[in-house]
């Protein structure tokens, strides 16, 4: 019989910064595999509101009661940091048919560029299905308050 190997899982994100729905989705993830890598990805051509290491300080908080849960940052392409840290699945959260056609189109570029690699997707809990880390920078932006929106661990980092 072939011994299983370890279930290591990617969820790739810009995580600026983590909410609820984030969260929602890797806490589902989290019985499903042996561990999940939380892959900050960092694009020079993107403007941040939060710094790399604030945005790992709150996915730190975040899942401090999980050892199996960490962040990592990588630049590049997904896919080929789930290969360099051994990573067999990529997990995609969907909260919408346009989000889950954008996600299918990846997920098949991922897949001819690296078979052993699978994309899963958990659908959005209903509660946060018009949640974006984009609409809670845009609330913070216009010094609105999004302790509703973002995990009770962060809120004295926004």
């Amino acid at each position: 019989m072939k011994q299983q190997s370890k279930r290591i899982a990617l969820f790739p994100g810009s995580f600026d910064p983590i909410t609820l729905g984030h969260q929602d989705i890797i806490e589902r993830a989290a019985p499903l595999f042996d561990e999940i890598i939380i892959g900050i990805g960092i694009n020079s051509n993107k403007n941040y509101r939060y710094s790399l290491e604030k945005r790992m300080e709150m996915i730190e908080r975040t899942f401090a009661d999980y050892n199996h849960i960490n962040a990592k940052p990588y630049e590049g392409l997904t896919v080929n940091f789930a290969q360099t840290i051994g990573a067999s699945f990529l997990i995609r959260g969907v909260r919408t048919t346009g989000d889950f056609e954008y996600e299918r189109t990846i997920s098949m570029m991922n897949h001819a560029m690296a078979p052993e690699v699978d994309s899963v997707f958990l659908i959005s809990s209903a509660a946060y299905s018009a949640l974006s880390s984009t609409v809670v920078r845009e609330i913070l932006k216009n010094n609105g308050d999004v302790k509703q929106f973002v995990p009770e661990a962060i809120h004295n980092l926004l």
